[in-house]
């Protein structure tokens, strides 16, 4: 509820929002079996990416809690009110980012934008689920025209 209350403002430090989350919001974290961080931005964190990893990997490794981002992009080279950020990166390179950071948190990733989902973890994974009935079926289907066919 206490997101509902909260406005868009602030840098892309991200190293100080995931501390605080993880170290001051999580502070009943043994209470719950899993839980889950969900990063909305719309571009490079100011930190390094080996850094942010390194401190999500170490934050996330004894606890059941996973790090995702949802990455809206937007126009190259500026956030959403137009202003550089103090850290620049292309939207492939921003991506690369974040990827590697949620990997290192055991989280997922997706990346839209103004025409629509560019890439999502969770997309992947349900068409990759879908690929694999589609070739148990494939099999099965085999498997019985081949039983007709002794028949």
């Amino acid at each position: 509820r206490w997101v509902l209350s909260l406005e868009c403002k602030g840098s892309r430090n991200l190293m100080s929002a995931l501390r605080r989350a993880v170290e001051v919001d999580f502070k009943d974290k043994d209470k719950h079996k899993s839980q889950g961080l969900y990063l909305l931005t719309t571009g490079i964190p100011d930190q390094e990416t080996h850094t942010i990893s390194a401190y999500v990997a170490e934050a996330c490794g004894g606890l059941d809690l996973q790090l995702h981002v949802c990455l809206f992009s937007v126009t190259e080279g500026t956030d959403s009110s137009g202003i550089i950020p103090a850290r620049y990166a292309n939207p492939r390179e921003t991506a690369s980012a974040f990827k590697e950071i949620v990997q290192a948190a055991n989280g997922r990733f997706h990346r839209f934008g103004e025409a629509g989902i560019f890439e999502s973890d969770d997309i992947k994974s349900i068409i990759s689920e879908m690929e694999e009935a589609k070739n148990y079926s494939q099999k099965c289907a085999f498997l019985v025209e081949s039983l007709k066919q002794r028949s």
